[in-house]
């Protein structure tokens, strides 16, 4: 998996002019590098996932180190922080999210179909 590392809070506007400008928006995976249901979440997405990057960038984001950009990227787009946790950010929106053991990689590629 080719993930965009999101280390800045510079690169949220980037992500939502992102989000504008492609059909099917950009994907943010938020994963806590010390949590073992995170780290089953994000194998488990990899295995799954089938989407060219260029169709669906998928920006991934550290909450241990970045903690600061997870609360931006909850306040900007409205969703109560959840780690492991997925956005899909269409037109500057969040227009899906889930968590945990929901996050499944079949279920996204449904909702860029």
């Amino acid at each position: 998996m080719n993930y965009i590392d999101l280390k800045e809070q510079s690169q949220l506007e980037e992500l939502v002019e992102k989000s504008k400008e492609l059909p099917n928006g950009v994907l943010i995976f938020k994963h806590s590098t010390r949590c073992a249901i995170s780290n089953m979440a994000l194998s488990r997405f990899n295995r799954g996932w089938d989407v060219e990057q260029e169709t669906l960038p998928v920006y991934c984001l550290d909450l241990i180190r970045y903690r600061e950009i997870s609360n931006k990227v909850s306040e900007q787009f409205g969703v109560q922080h959840e780690s492991p946790q997925v956005l899909l950010i269409r037109d500057g929106k969040c227009v899906y999210t889930t968590s945990h053991n929901a996050i499944s990689a079949l279920d996204i590629q449904e909702q860029i179909k």
